[in-house]
Order: structure tokens, then sequence, then C-alpha cells
């Protein structure tokens, strides 16, 4: 059985994340309040498995996750992209005309913002996860209170779904990392099977550094499909470049990593794994 850690409660996105990737596999959730924990856990037990989320189609890069990962030493073995859906749940026994709180993370209540702004008559209240409201109103049977969560979540705490798809957004998704102690990572994908890769490294301030490494990506058939930069904390104008690449031939993909190595400062390789 694995041991998954998540930031989130039960009924998560995390949670739905976790079981789509490990499908048909036993696993154990470790429900964590924050990235922290998580990261914590696998430190802690190296046979952890961590689940984090890492960017969003609409509210973009969870930019502290980034250091976070880069400082822990985890590597990612994995990735998975959720669909993200949102409904509005309440207690069984109430209803639209007796409920007039909603409770989210905040993440979540953005992506329903237009819903929010045609209920002026809902006072909204940020939460630290989307399946924690429910679980909150469940558990201390809070009437006239109601949570956006997934549907799955309102069934997992008897919850009654007012609404289903109140996301403003349909094609909202969800990117997560599978990360995990360096050694465990080659038993989650064989090196064959890898065409994907992070890395981080800075530059130095001089004109064109970055323009030399994409060419020379490109020389190697190797394809960016992100790149976020983040600044150093002390050094003004020094950034920590996070990248993406994708690749065919795995060969060329580590020929273009000692290409550019000489080129760059502090590159590190935060894992190399499947495109999904």
């Amino acid at each position: 059985m694995k041991r998954i850690a998540i930031q989130g409660e039960i009924g998560s996105f995390h949670d739905i994340a976790a079981h789509e990737y490990f499908e048909g596999e036993q696993i154990e959730l470790i429900c964590c309040a924050t990235f922290e924990e998580v990261f914590e856990n696998i430190k802690r037990d190296p046979t952890v498995v961590g689940l984090c989320a890492i960017e969003n189609t609409i509210a973009g890069s969870l930019l502290h996750n980034y250091d976070l990962l880069r400082q822990s030493g985890a590597m990612v073995a994995g990735e998975h992209r959720l669909h993200i859906k949102h409904a509005i749940c309440c207690l069984p026994d109430d209803d639209w005309d007796s409920i007039n709180e909603v409770h989210s993370h905040p993440v979540a209540l953005m992506q329903c913002r237009n819903f929010l702004a045609n209920h002026p008559e809902l006072k909204v209240v940020e939460g630290e996860d989307t399946a924690g409201s429910a679980a909150f109103i469940h558990k201390n049977e809070l009437h006239g209170q109601a949570a956006i969560c997934s549907a799955y979540a309102a069934g997992i705490y008897g919850m009654k779904v007012l609404q289903d798809d109140i996301h403003d957004n349909k094609h909202n998704f969800t990117r997560f990392l599978v990360v995990c102690d360096p050694h465990k990572a080659a038993l989650l994908r064989p090196v064959e099977e890898c065409n994907k890769a992070s890395l981080v490294f800075s530059l130095p301030h001089e004109e064109g550094s970055l323009s030399k490494i994409l060419t020379i990506l490109s020389f190697y058939d190797i394809n960016l499909t992100k790149i976020q930069s983040l600044p150093i904390i002390g050094h003004e104008w020094e950034y920590l470049f996070y990248v993406d690449v994708t690749f065919d031939n795995l060969t060329r993909y580590r020929q273009s990593i000692d290409a550019i190595t000489p080129l760059v400062k502090n590159i590190k390789i935060l894992g190399e794994y499947r495109e999904k």
C-alpha cells in the first residue's frame, strides 16, 4: 500500500487526483494542512509519496510550491492533470431559501466569481480547503451555511448538492506533481519511459544569456513547455528559472543538459518523468 501525503482533507481535489493517478492501487492518504507538511512527511519517511498542485489554468502557478520543491530535495516522479469542477452544497435539510453563507478556499471562490456575483445574498467566507469547508459544516451541523467543493466531497460528508458545475470557466484544470525521495523516484517511473523533465537554474546577469539557453535546447529538439522566473531573495535583479521540457530522445535530452550546464548557475534537475 502506498502512503500519499496531500494538502487538504479527504474529498479534496488532491484526494481525487491521488486516486486517479494511482488508479487500481491501494493507497493511504496523509492529510496535511499545508504544503510544507507534505514535504516534511517525505523527509521524515522516505517511503511516503507527495502530491502537490503546481499550476492551474485560471489561477496560474503556485509559486511557493516551486521553492518548496527545490529546497526539499524531493524529486518529481510524475504529473497528473485534473479537471476541476465546483459545486455548492449544504446540509440535507437546508435549501436555497435558508442558506446565507458560503465557505471555500480563496482560489475556488475566485473560480466561481460569476456565480457568487449572481447570489449577492450569500456572505463569502474564506477557508483553508474546499472539502474541509464541507467537513466543517457537516461536523458542526451549521445550518444556513454552504460550501463550494467537489460533488465527490459533498457525497463523502453527506451534503446536498444545490448546484453543480458553478465554476466560471469550464476549461479549468489543475496540474499536480507526484514528488518523492530521490531513491524512490526510480521505482515509480522507469527512466526509459521518461519524456519530460523539470529543471531549475539561475543565469549570469548578461545580455542574451537566456536566449543562448533556448537556442541550445532548440538545437537538440527539446520542447520548452513552461518557464517560470522567481526572484532570488537578497540578490537584486537575479532570478531562478523553473523550466519544463519535453523530448522524444532521452540521449539528446541529456546531451542538451550537458551543453547548457556551463552557461548557467546552480542547475538542478527536479525530476524526469512521463508527460500526461
